[in-house]
């Protein structure tokens, strides 16, 4: 794929990721040509929009204005193109696409840990305790998780664990949609060896080989995975608008 293709194929895949994570909380979005919308309410740290294209720019501004949705809401610009201040967002955070070249095998190092697919409701809490950086006591139930148990039946994503002993001590999400598997929420516990992120992308390599690894970061985290060979690709906005007192 050409970058512009991939940019186009990486917010695509996280539109569709996003809208699995509110699908699971009871609350699916929509999809048009421009944008993914979520009228409803959406999980901790993730938008309301998701816009899937760099086209047409006046009339994502337009749809945007017209707007109205309750509380603190964002929108993801996945192509950097929009200036939604005088709409009154704040920009949260800017970052950059990513995507791993397959020039080459993916690194392996051995580091003594145990990679494994989260595979029930359970060993998911413990995930998302440890990625949290809470300790495993305090691993969310049903009701307070952020990532629900019926992800773990949707086929296009994989919860990814490194075990030390029982401790969760790494993990990311894979998501495969649009041609493309995204990588995101990738973690090191506190103390864990950054040779981890390596195995991580030989793991990546072996579950879904010769498809193109996108994702995004900002911050020391681009710089961590830019030096395992991911190369940028464009940058991305986060904006926020938060109601008047």
């Amino acid at each position: 794929m050409m970058t512009r293709d991939l940019v186009a194929a990486a917010a695509s895949n996280n539109a569709s990721w996003c809208d699995a994570v509110c699908r699971s909380h009871g609350h699916p979005g929509e999809f048009s040509e421009a944008l993914w919308l979520n009228r409803g309410p959406v999980p901790r740290f993730y938008p309301n929009v998701v816009t899937l294209t760099p086209e047409g720019v006046a009339r994502q501004l337009e749809a945007l204005s017209a707007l109205v949705l309750p509380g603190h809401w964002g929108v993801k610009d996945s192509f950097a193109t929009l200036d939604l201040a005088p709409l009154g967002f704040r920009e949260l955070f800017s970052a950059q696409w990513l995507h791993l070249p397959r020039s080459g095998p993916a690194p392996t190092p051995s580091s003594g840990v145990r990679w494994a697919r989260v595979q029930d409701a359970r060993a998911l809490a413990s995930w998302e305790a440890a990625w949290s950086g809470q300790p495993e006591s305090a691993r969310p139930d049903a009701a307070h998780a952020l990532f629900r148990a019926d992800l773990l039946e949707d086929a296009s994503t994989t919860f990814l664990a490194a075990y030390l002993g029982d401790a969760v001590v790494a993990g990311a999400i894979a998501y495969r949609a649009a041609g493309v598997v995204s990588m995101s929420n990738t973690f090191l516990t506190e103390g864990a060896p950054g040779v981890l992120r390596a195995e991580l992308l030989g793991q990546l390599a072996g579950a879904f080989p010769g498809l193109p690894l996108v994702g995004y970061e900002h911050g020391d985290e681009l710089a961590a995975w830019c030096a395992l060979g991911f190369e940028p690709l464009g940058p991305l906005r986060v904006w926020l608008k938060t109601p008047p007192p």
